[in-house]
Formats: C-alpha cells, sequence, structure tokens
C-alpha cells in the first residue's frame, strides 16, 4: 500500500478554499443591499482565501495527479470538517451564537443538508446569515466536491475517486466518458431545478428573498427556513403542495433527473427504484392520511392529505421542513417518521439516509433466502432493473446497513448517558445520521437546549451519514493509515 499523497490533498482543499471564499461574494453583497454590516463577510471571506492560499502552496509540488481511494476518502471528508470550520465564522462573528459549538453544528449541519438547528429565534437573524444558512445547504446538497469538479476539472486520475468517495448510491451511471463532465451536467440540472422553484415560489405568496432561500434548502433537501415556525409560516397550501413535488423530485436520482429532461423520461419511469420510491411515498402518505382523519387532526379531508403528503415527503426526502409537530400526532406516526428516515430517498439523489437502492436489495435478498429455505439448492441472483448484482455488492450492502443501523443504535446509547430521553435519543440519532434534520420529542424544533456533549456526537452522525458512513468510519480505522 502507498503513503498518502498529502500534496494532492492539500491542493483540493485550496481550490475549495477558493471556490467557497467566491460563493460567499454573494452573500456579501446581500449584506450590503439590506445595509447590514460587511465586516464578518469581508473576515470569513479573507479567511478562505489565506486558507486556501496556504493549501495550494503546501501542494505547489504535486507531480502525481494520480489518487487511491484513500485520497479521495480523505479529501471529502477534510473538505466537509475545513468549510464548516471557516464557514461558521459568520455565525460568531454577527452575534447569532456565542458559542464556538453551536456555531460549528449550525455549518456542518448545514453542509450536511441535515437541517438540524440550534437557533431558537431564526427571524431574528440578517438577511446575509439567512442566505448563508440556505448556500451551505444548496452547496452539500449537490456535494460540495462534484461542484468543484464541474467547475476546476484539474484533478486528472483523481477525479474519480474524489467524486465516488462523495456521491451516493451502489454503483453510479455514467452517462458521459469524462467525471468532470459528468459533474457539469448534474450541476446544470441542480442549477435550473433551482431555478424554476424559485420562480414558482416566488408567484406565491413568498417575497424573492424567501422564495430563494427555500429554493435553495429545498432542492438541496435541507430544510433550512427563514422562519421560526418553518414552512407553517406561510400558512399556504400552494407553498405546500409546491414544495411537496420538488421535495419528491429531490429524492430521485438526478441522473435519471437528468435523462427525463432531456428527452428520456422512459429511464425515470421505468427504474426499479424510482417507481419503488414513488409507491412507498404514495402508500405511507395514505396510511398517515387515514390515521390523522380518524384523529380528527385537521377539518377537512384534503388538509389531512396535504400536512400528510408533506411531511411524509419531507421525512422520506431527508429535508426537515415542518407545517406540524409530529410529536403531537401520536406514537404509531412516530414509527412511520423514523421508517421514512431509515430508508429515505433514491441513490445519486440529494437524499441522505439507507436508500431506496439498498433497501430493495435486502428484501430482495431476504425473499431468496426464503426460497432457498424450500430449495437448498436453487440459484437465486438479486436482480434490480433486471440486471444481477453480483454477491459481493450484496455483502457489501449488508455490511453498510449492519455499520448503518450500530450507528444509529451506539449514537443513541451515547446520547442517553448524556440525560437525553429515550424516544429524543432513538429519534434524533436517526435524523442525524440520515441527515433528516428534526426529530421527535424533546428535540422536534431545534437542539438549542442540548449540551456540549450530544451537539459534538450529532456533528460527527451528521457528517458520517452524509458521506455514507464508510467513509468516515474507515478514516477511523488503523489499516487506513498503513503505508
Amino acid at each position: 500500500m502507498h503513503s498518502i499523497n498529502f500534496r494532492f490533498i492539500s491542493r483540493i482543499l485550496g481550490m475549495m478554499c477558493f471556490v467557497e471564499g467566491v460563493t460567499m461574494l454573494s452573500v456579501l453583497l446581500v449584506a450590503l443591499f439590506y445595509r447590514e454590516s460587511p465586516t464578518p463577510w469581508l473576515i470569513t471571506i479573507g479567511a478562505f482565501f489565506l486558507v486556501g492560499a496556504v493549501l495550494l502552496h503546501q501542494g505547489r509540488t504535486l507531480r502525481k495527479k494520480k489518487a487511491s481511494r484513500r485520497e479521495g476518502m480523505l479529501a471529502v471528508t477534510s473538505v466537509w470538517l475545513l468549510l464548516s470550520l471557516i464557514g461558521m465564522l459568520p455565525f460568531l462573528l454577527t452575534g447569532a451564537f456565542t458559542s464556538p459549538m453551536d456555531a460549528f453544528f449550525e455549518t456542518i449541519s448545514g453542509f450536511t443538508t441535515t437541517g438540524a438547528t440550534v437557533c431558537t429565534k431564526i427571524e431574528g437573524l440578517s438577511h446575509a446569515l439567512l442566505l448563508w444558512r440556505s448556500l451551505t445547504q444548496w452547496q452539500g446538497g449537490v456535494g460540495i466536491v462534484v461542484f468543484t469538479v464541474a467547475l476546476i476539472p484539474i484533478f486528472g486520475g483523481g477525479a474519480s475517486q474524489i467524486y465516488n468517495a462523495e456521491t451516493t448510491g451502489i454503483t453510479h451511471d455514467r452517462f458521459l466518458p469524462r467525471i468532470s463532465d459528468v459533474a457539469k451536467w448534474l450541476w446544470g440540472i441542480y442549477l435550473a431545478e433551482t431555478v424554476v422553484l424559485i420562480l414558482l415560489l416566488w408567484v406565491g405568496p413568498m417575497n424573492l428573498f424567501d422564495s430563494v432561500c427555500h429554493a435553495l434548502t429545498c432542492i438541496s433537501t435541507g430544510g433550512y427556513s427563514t422562519r421560526d415556525a418553518s414552512v407553517a409560516a406561510f400558512d399556504s397550501a400552494y407553498v405546500e403542495y409546491i414544495l411537496s413535488l420538488f421535495m419528491y423530485i429531490g429524492g430521485l436520482n438526478l441522473t435519471l433527473v437528468y435523462f427525463a429532461v432531456t428527452g428520456k423520461p422512459l429511464k425515470l419511469i421505468c427504474d426499479e427504484e424510482a417507481r419503488f420510491f414513488t409507491l412507498f411515498i404514495i402508500g405511507i402518505t395514505a396510511i398517515s392520511s387515514v390515521w390523522l382523519i380518524l384523529q380528527g387532526e385537521y377539518p377537512t379531508i384534503e388538509s389531512n392529505i396535504r400536512h400528510a403528503l408533506f411531511e411524509v415527503l419531507t421525512l422520506g426526502s431527508s429535508t426537515g421542513y415542518s407545517t406540524a409537530d409530529v410529536t403531537l400526532w401520536g406514537p404509531f406516526f412516530w414509527m412511520i417518521a423514523l421508517l421514512l428516515m431509515f430508508v429515505n430517498g433514491c441513490a445519486g439523489s440529494t437524499a441522505g439516509g439507507l436508500k431506496v437502492s439498498r433497501f430493495l436489495v435486502l428484501i430482495k435478498n431476504l425473499y431468496n433466502e426464503f426460497k432457498k429455505q424450500i430449495h437448498p439448492h436453487l440459484l437465486t441472483p438479486v436482480l434490480l432493473n433486471g440486471r444481477q448484482i453480483s454477491v459481493s455488492i450484496v455483502h457489501q450492502i449488508m455490511a453498510f446497513c449492519v455499520l448503518y443501523v450500530a450507528l444509529i443504535f451506539f449514537g443513541a446509547m451515547l446520547l442517553m448517558l448524556d440525560n437525553n430521553g429515550f424516544v429524543s435519543s432513538i429519534s434524533i440519532a436517526c435524523s442525524a445520521v440520515s441527515n433528516s434534520g428534526p426529530g421527535i420529542g424533546e428535540y422536534a424544533a431545534n437542539v438549542a437546549g442540548a449540551g456540549d456533549f450530544t451537539k459534538g456526537l450529532l456533528c460527527f452522525l451528521m457528517l458520517a451519514g452524509r458521506l455514507e458512513v464508510f467513509t468516515i468510519i474507515g478514516i477511523l480505522t488503523p489499516h487506513f493509515w498503513k503505508r
């Protein structure tokens, strides 16, 4: 095993800092437009450029651009941590938070598109800070690394390893031979979806600023809102239906969305994972609607169905918006919520969670095992979209699921050690690993009341979930660092 190419990683981090500094210029313009202090943003932009320059200087003598899986894993993890550490500065410099832990939590929750917050007075934040919260999620949704690969395709052979270490799914469909071209097209579709959603929300009761912020956090399935009451503050059926539609789109494989908008919709319609996700959402929505109607939660059938659809999609796509406190919907819906957070969206989407493709493989493999109990010598391959999934991939998925569940279980146990309740610990651990945002019970709205240990642990769980568990856990093993 070769030694880790740290100069390669340093160069990537430097480039990412420069990209982030340029991105923050838009926030500076908003601050100037609303006559807010530009100082926090000038300092943060300066920090991004300074750190970026130092890191690029460290990687200036890079001779080998190729990278292994180890460099990809370490680079992606380092990107999330570094950008969160620098990106938290505006929260401290504006006085929004006095605690560095709170500022770091808010930032990494944004970049991982989790949407959990420690802010209790969101409407008291400046326009620039609200936009920055939304931008962290928008960048984290498409993948900061994919975003950069699209803009700066100079990583050579290492781009593929970086892309594979960050993007989700069992396999990644390459509709173009060059990874940089794939990233550019995915970023283009992502941007187009955002613009369309901004216009649709602006037509409704939202002003332009709220429309931009909610479009950024909806497309990314992040869930940050500009209002304390989240989407419920707008009290608009139109807004809820529009956001529901785009949360559903956010839960679909972005590659298949690309095919759908470029004249090949059958690729999306015929995809087994997309069909299962659609039927899963419809089925859970129907069950939840009946439950709400029987409980008499809302006065009309339409309002019960609408709220059920919205909450099912916000949980099933790991977005994290809310139009109601689902804790009040009773234990039956709590189990539905945990199931939705556990499975979540399709592979290759901006959603978190286990992913529908893995869930499908687990179900099919379980069914095959039942058949083998009756016919021991029966050959029963696992098929997905008519293609056989290799035994090694099936085993990898099973290992992933074991690690995923174990991370939630041990995370919840550690949270209970910090005097958190059973229901709250289970829900917020599952929410953090699945990047779903709000939990059930004590932390349904925010985690401001949690201790620093709880917040620090949740930061780790959010990062582990966003990077598909294997990446960050692998880095923590001694074998990863052996030459």
